[in-house]
C-alpha cells in the first residue's frame, strides 16, 4: 500500500471529471432535481477530489 501513487495525467483526468461532476451536482441542485442525481454527482465529485487530494502524485524520474 505504500507504493500507491497517481501518475500526473491520471490525476489531471480525475480532477477534470470531478469538476464536471461538481458542475452537474450544482445544476441538479439549482433545478431542484431528483435526490438520486444529487447523491450520484455529489459522491462522484467528492470521491474524485478526495482521491486527488490524498493519494500522492508519482514523481517523474
Amino acid at each position: 500500500m505504500s507504493n500507491l501513487t497517481l501518475p500526473q495525467p491520471l490525476a489531471v483526468t480525475i480532477f477534470v471529471v470531478a469538476c464536471f461532476c461538481g458542475f452537474q451536482f450544482r445544476r441538479v441542485w439549482k433545478a431542484e432535481g431528483p435526490r438520486w442525481q444529487l447523491w450520484l454527482w455529489g459522491v462522484l465529485a467528492a470521491a474524485g477530489l478526495l482521491s486527488v487530494g490524498f493519494i500522492p502524485l508519482a514523481t517523474p524520474s
